[in-house]
């Protein structure tokens, strides 16, 4: 299936993140009206206190519903993108079929955080690798803002190699996830021009998109909270949210699909031929993490099977 098939095919991951995100946008701007009415009964600094705690609030409850529901929606979207990038085929039940997948895959889910962590690390690498590069040629001109976009634009594309490693583990059942999570990674960075040159352009529309994303709610908000006497700075960190919402919703599915379908292209002819699993060892302490842990897995399933 080509991007766009498998993208409109998926979309039920992407209406599910939608829904998610506009829970949480309702939930800010609930409390947001409870600190504003509680900190106008107070004297002085009472809106600012009100704005500390609705930050702490809000900021709580996106890490708790992110660790607790968005985390099992990327895997379950990860799982259907995987099976119909290289069957061709998508189950008529997604979610059932998803929720199945990720629990016969990773058992629990702290399973599924700690290699999602590792991976996400560990590609972090290339990133390092191009700030070297920045403080090598710091001195000449016009290099330092060259380096610092091309930073930028790896950061993003970076952002969706975590979930084409993921995708990789449920081709590999056979393995232990961290052992597949950690061979997916080092054939990513065997890859790692084509899969960034096919991210190039989906980047920089991604990157103005974010920004019309961003631009026009803040202006809206703006106008809304302008007329009731907030202060504009609520309306920034609402424009933010909003942003943030539509971004994970749509965009970062779409970026995710693309970046999946370009991995999956290369990854099952992939030899690995040399040893890439020291050298990243050596740069990325959570890489040598996966795959101490995906060798030791390893180990213990070949006992397991010689005892049966």
């Amino acid at each position: 299936m080509k991007t766009k098939d498998v993208y409109l095919k998926t979309m039920k991951f992407v209406w599910l993140k939608l829904a998610l995100g506009a829970a949480m946008i309702v939930f800010s701007l609930l409390t947001l009206a409870i600190c504003l009415l509680l900190g106008s009964l107070g004297n002085g600094g009472g809106l600012g206190i009100a704005f500390i705690i609705w930050l702490i609030l809000v900021c709580g409850a996106y890490a708790g519903a992110e660790r607790y529901i968005g985390y099992m929606l990327k895997a379950g979207h990860v799982a259907m993108v995987t099976t119909a990038v290289t069957t061709g085929t998508l189950p008529e039940n997604q979610l059932e079929a998803a929720k199945q997948m990720v629990k016969e895959r990773f058992v629990a889910a702290n399973v599924y955080f700690f290699v999602d962590r590792m991976v996400s690390g560990a590609v972090s690498q290339l990133q390092r690798g191009l700030q070297k590069v920045d403080n090598l040629l710091g001195g000449i001109p016009g290099v330092s803002a060259i380096v610092s976009f091309a930073q930028m634009f790896v950061h993003i594309a970076l952002g969706y190699i975590d979930e084409c490693c993921l995708g990789y583990t449920f081709l590999h059942k056979e393995q232990s996830a961290c052992k597949s999570a950690a061979d997916g990674v080092v054939i990513y960075f065997q890859n790692w021009k084509k899969l960034l040159k096919d991210a190039a352009v989906t980047t920089l529309i991604v990157m103005g998109i974010t920004l019309v994303a961003w631009v026009i709610p803040f202006a809206i908000f703006a106008a809304i909270f302008g007329a009731l006497g907030v202060h504009w700075i609520f309306a920034f960190v609402i424009a933010v949210m909003f942003a943030a919402v539509m971004r994970s919703a749509f965009i970062d599915s779409y970026m995710m699909v693309k970046m999946m379908v370009s991995y999956m292209e290369v990854a099952p002819a992939t030899q690995i031929t040399f040893d890439l699993y020291g050298k990243l060892c050596n740069l990325s302490s959570k890489f040598k993490r996966l795959f101490d842990r995906g060798q030791q897995e390893q180990q213990q399933y070949g006992n397991m099977r010689t005892m049966y």
